[in-house]
Formats: structure tokens, C-alpha cells, sequence
């Protein structure tokens, strides 16, 4: 459980990470920092361990929301502790820690395996900086400042190309796109453009044919990912989420509604609306064979997007 005096701070009980599928296991990580392996099939326990205890760590005020990033035989956490202990690689089928890295306190934003200046990495966004880290064992390659009021990086990150990359947060900070570059082994990293167009308090954004789209705030907007400008903005949303599914904007609304939008850079253009879920509703829905699944803290529900004609 979780503190009664967080529940309608946070949203309610629970964790708050999604919880990372990889053959046959899954890796759940709870808001207290309890990190568990299990069986996908029998829910059995292979191994446990508590990432905040063994990295002295604290934890996060809203709880712990990275979620796990396999990468090959490791899962790399973010405990967010000093000395060398903020962010953990562990053996994925032991549990066995294989290194840990770095003294930044973490924020709220899962660590991503991303390809930038033709060099994989893992990128994490923490409470004050931006950095990309390899992922054998932990090294810094490059990093820049980043910090959003009360450290609450949030929004996950946007792959704009080869070697660029989206960061938004909401509480006036605003958007930003960085590039990295690579001369011989040495990695620089320098913003781009940035505005306060676009502000994801904790909804990520979308990028589509050269179009970035996302919540500024509880109003979809639409901006040039090459110049940051502003095509549009227009729409409300409360605080919902964004999917992306051909050439469309799957729209969760904050108070439960599905929308249907048209990604176009040339005038918003809602297709449809109805009321999937009632009441506050923060989570993200998913899309798999041609359904959509929603939730909310009581209440989920599966919708075909497919039609009775099974077009999709």
C-alpha cells in the first residue's frame, strides 16, 4: 500500500511503474523502491530486491516511476543514490548486481535504449541533468542540464533522429530539442531550439512525418520538429495521454473520454469522442491487434478500434 496522506497527491495507490515483459519474466518495481522478478505463467518469485535499501537511497515524493530497461542480460534500474548508486544494472535472471554508476538523484522518467550519433545508449533524464550512458557498464558519454520545477522530469523523452532528441515538462518549463554529436570517441551534446509551446506535465509526446505532437499542459498542440514552431494548438484534454496509430491521435482524456484526432500539421481536427471510463484518469492505454485497452484506478474497459468489417 501506500501512505493514506499520498493517495490524492499521487492519484491513489499502487505503483507507479510499468512493470517490463522479457522472455517468459516480468520486472516490477513498486513506489517504495521494491524491485521484483517473477514468472510471467506461474507469478512464482525468482528474486527480489529492494533498490533503495541496498543504494541509500530516498525516495522519490510521488514514488518510484522508472520503469526496468533490459538490455541483453541486465536490467538497469534507477535508485537515485549518491555515491556512485544512482543508476543499477542487475543480472536479469539472478538478480545478481553487475554495476552501478553515478551520484544523481533520479526524477520520474524510465531510462530508454536509443541509438544516438550511431552509438547505443542508455538515456536517462534525472532531477538535474540529461545524460546518455553505455549500457555495458555504466559509463558517462556526454550529459546537459535539465531541471524542471520541484525535479519533476516526467515525460519520456522523443526520438527526433539520428542524433536528436525531445525533453518537455509541464510547471512552466516548457520543451527542448538537444543534438549529439561524435568526433572520434568523444561525444558533445548542445540544444537545438527550445520554447514553452509545449509543456508535458506526465504525458509523453508523439512524432509523426517531421510533426511533433503532445499535451501543452491539457491542449493539444502540433510543432515543427525542425525549428520548434508552432503549426497549432487547440483542443481539451485534462491531463490524458497520447497514442500514436496510423496517421491518427488516440487521445485518453484526464476525465476518462476517447478521442480520435487527426495527426495533421494543418489544423486540429477531432474525429471523434465518447466517454470510455468515468472519473480521474491518469493512465496510459494501450493498443495491441487492432483493440485499445483503458484504465483508470476503478474501472478498465477494451474497445475494437477494428469495426465490425475488421478494417482498422
Amino acid at each position: 500500500g501506500w501512505p493514506d496522506k499520498f493517495e490524492e497527491l499521487i492519484g491513489g495507490e499502487g505503483p507507479r511503474a510499468t512493470p517490463t515483459y522479457d522472455e517468459g519474466n516480468i520486472y516490477a518495481l513498486g513506489g517504495n523502491g521494491e524491485f521484483r522478478c517473477l514468472d510471467a505463467n506461474s507469478c512464482q518469485l525468482i528474486w527480489r530486491r529492494n533498490i533503495l535499501a541496498e543504494n541509500q537511497a530516498e525516495a522519490l515524493t510521488y514514488g518510484e516511476a522508472a520503469s526496468p530497461l533490459i538490455v541483453e542480460d541486465k536490467v538497469i534500474v534507477l535508485p537515485g543514490g549518491t555515491n556512485g548508486l544512482s543508476v543499477a544494472a542487475y543480472n536479469k535472471l539472478t538478480g545478481a548486481p553487475i554495476w552501478k554508476s553515478l551520484s544523481d538523484k533520479q526524477a520520474y522518467t524510465s531510462p530508454m535504449l536509443v541509438t544516438l550519433a550511431g552509438q547505443q545508449q542508455v538515456l536517462i533524464v534525472s532531477a538535474r541533468r540529461v545524460m546518455g550512458i553505455l549500457p555495458e557498464n555504466g559509463q558517462l558519454l556526454w550529459h546537459l542540464p535539465w531541471v524542471a520545477d520541484n525535479d519533476n522530469a516526467i515525460a519520456q523523452p522523443v526520438l527526433l533522429g539520428t542524433n536528436r532528441f525531445l525533453l518537455s515538462a509541464g510547471y512552466g518549463k516548457g520543451c527542448v530539442a538537444f543534438e549529439v554529436t561524435r568526433s572520434n570517441a568523444v561525444f558533445e551534446a548542445r540544444q537545438v531550439w527550445k520554447n514553452a509551446f509545449l509543456k508535458n506535465k506526465f504525458s509523453s509526446s508523439v512524432l509523426y512525418e517531421g510533426r511533433i505532437y503532445g499535451l501543452d499542459d491539457d491542449i493539444l498542440v502540433c510543432l515543427d520538429a525542425e525549428s520548434g514552431g508552432r503549426k497549432w494548438k487547440d483542443g481539451r484534454f485534462g491531463y490524458g495521454q497520447v497514442l500514436l496509430a496510423n496517421g491518427h491521435l488516440v487521445i485518453l482524456g484526464g476525465n476518462g473520454d476517447l478521442a480520435l484526432v487527426k495527426a495533421s500539421p494543418v489544423a486540429f481536427e477531432e474525429l471523434a469522442r465518447f466517454p470510455a471510463l468515468h472519473g480521474k484518469t491518469w493512465n496510459h492505454p494501450a493498443i495491441a491487434d487492432g483493440k485499445i485497452f483503458v484504465r483508470n484506478s476503478v474501472e478498465m474497459a477494451c474497445f475494437n478500434l477494428a469495426g465490425d468489417d475488421d478494417r482498422k
